[in-house]
């Protein structure tokens, strides 16, 4: 596939972002000498979207790996790249933002970042580690306060767009209220088994793209599932179209609007999933996907504490 055939949607910022991004956050997360050479393959094989975070470690060798490609000529110049980052739960502080995004910016090696999302609607007391929480390290999140330096971030030209990430419904309206720059984006868990039907509704509404981490339910990972790779129903819709199934459930995130981000460091997987955007699904097809059971994969229950702010999964999540 000839990578000028990526696709692109313009975000409510103005700015275009291709359709698929490339993720590079995976536990245990490789050394810096096999990651580097992943994230080059995947210029070379064509994706021009790669997605980071502050929490993932893998800012540095993304940073390095856009630089050697430019070196090589795979890319002209930085600005045939789109890379988005995010704030960790940590600097998820009013006054912490600013310096947070600095930071990643000298990781990456970058002027600036083309996205930057808020990771979680969550904030955590500064100096906290792992994902095992004592009482009192999970705070309230001041959203007001924080959009406020997102949006610094995005008048400063550090981000050309500001977004969020597993954002539900109730906290995007809480952030809206008070918002004079809207979120161009939000990142969430969705496939074919969480299809994210309400959520995706509202965005629409307000004009914010949708982004799919987990587009084929994070088989391998400690909380994934085989309720995507392994699905009777996916299995024979890529037998009948002739395409494999993480194609057939990629393509369906397309179909609904959203942007899968992907993760494979296997080339020849690479490549199968960027050849998503020369074909169709049938409205067939598309009514049989709806029979797939629904089930969230990360469920989130590290936020969630008796004397927090969220006290059950559901607050969480909306």
């Amino acid at each position: 596939m000839d990578r000028n055939e990526v696709p692109q949607v313009v975000l409510n910022s103005g700015k275009k972002m291709p359709m698929i991004g490339f993720g590079t956050g995976t536990v245990p997360l490789p050394p810096s000498h096999e990651l580097i050479p992943a994230f080059i393959a995947a210029i070379e094989a064509g994706y021009r979207h790669f997605d980071t975070a502050a929490y993932y470690g893998s800012e540095g060798p993304l940073g390095e790996a856009i630089a050697r490609a430019i070196q090589k000529g795979v890319l002209k110049s930085r600005t045939d790249i789109f890379v988005t980052s995010k704030l960790w739960c940590t600097d998820a502080h009013p006054g912490l933002v600013l310096p947070a995004l600095k930071k990643s910016l000298q990781r990456l090696g970058l002027e600036y970042v083309d996205l930057y999302l808020i990771h979680f609607p969550v904030r955590l007391r500064k100096g906290v580690t792992g994902t095992k929480f004592m009482e009192g390290d999970i705070l309230p999140l001041d959203i007001k306060g924080t959009w406020e330096d997102m949006e610094l971030c995005s008048k400063l030209g550090l981000a050309k767009s500001i977004g969020v990430s597993n954002f539900g419904v109730k906290k995007l309206s809480q952030l809206l209220e008070n918002a004079t720059i809207p979120p161009a984006l939000n990142q969430v868990e969705m496939n074919v088994a969480w299809r994210q039907d309400k959520l995706r509704e509202f965005c629409t509404e307000k004009g914010i793209h949708v982004a799919a981490w987990s587009p084929l339910g994070a088989n391998g990972a400690v909380w994934g599932s085989l309720a995507v790779m392994g699905s009777p129903i996916l299995k024979n819709i890529a037998t009948n179209t002739s395409n494999t199934l993480p194609q057939v459930a990629l393509r369906w995130i397309i179909q609904q609007g959203a942007i899968p981000i992907v993760k494979s460091f296997n080339k020849d997987r690479m490549k199968q999933n960027l050849r998503i955007f020369d074909w169709k699904l049938s409205h067939t097809d598309l009514e049989k996907i709806k029979e797939i059971p629904q089930f969230r994969g990360f469920g989130g229950e590290r936020f969630v504490a008796q004397h927090g702010p969220y006290q059950t999964l559901d607050q969480l999540w909306d």
